[in-house]
């Protein structure tokens, strides 16, 4: 811990040369552009692969970058995003090689996170034709992290927070990204709201919030 406190000060040493009211203008509040759902792996600082500066992107980071609708923490997290910070954009973000996405591509037992892989499993299912024509294992658990990717961002579209942001002029955008520990660069894969509107009479609500018996 005396590394993180040297390095601290060696930090705000640095930025109060650069910009002496630095840390004052971050006090006063922030306006991120971007929410960022991405991954907890260690190995992607998303401040420097995005090149954003504190209070640029607001971020919220679970294990294989999940939308899991019973995670209230998401769900705050997400909600404070969009209707209170109004951010612009939201990314998904997941990465080749992720240890949960290969976790769950196992038939092994981990614990109490098997109850969370369990939502990966369920891309496994609904994709697994395709998956299982891919014969290269490494290509397959790649195709697997897209997958995943994609499901999420259909996963941000049921949610009522989106919905009812789309009612309005200017709902964020959803992104759908994955990153390449091996090459350090940042691929969009093109996942765009009107890919999920065919599904939208079975997760679409409208109207009042209605109390039920």
């Amino acid at each position: 811990m005396e590394q993180i406190f040297e390095n601290n000060k060696k930090w705000v040493a640095t930025k109060l040369a650069e910009d002496s009211e630095f840390f004052l203008k971050l006090a006063n509040g922030q306006k991120p552009r971007y929410l960022y759902i991405g991954c907890s792996d260690s190995r992607i600082p998303i401040n420097e692969v995005t090149g954003t500066g504190p209070g640029e992107i607001f971020v919220h980071r679970n294990i294989a970058n999940m939308v899991v609708h019973t995670d209230m923490n998401l769900l705050s997290v997400l909600q404070y995003a969009v209707e209170v910070l109004k951010v612009k954009d939201i990314i998904v973000c997941g990465h080749y090689g992720c240890g949960g996405v290969a976790a769950a591509a196992t038939n092994k037992q981990f614990g109490l996170i098997d109850n969370w892989l369990r939502n990966i499993k369920d891309v496994i299912r609904l994709h697994e034709q395709e998956l299982m024509s891919i014969a290269d294992e490494e290509q397959r658990q790649r195709r697997l992290v897209e997958l995943n990717i994609i499901e999420q961002v259909h996963n941000l579209s049921k949610t009522s927070i989106i919905q009812n942001a789309q009612l309005g002029d200017n709902p964020p955008r959803l992104w759908g990204l994955v990153y390449d520990i091996k090459e350090g660069l940042l691929r969009d894969l093109k996942v765009r709201d009107g890919e999920f509107k065919q599904f939208e009479h079975i997760y679409c609500v409208t109207g009042e919030v209605t109390a039920t018996t």
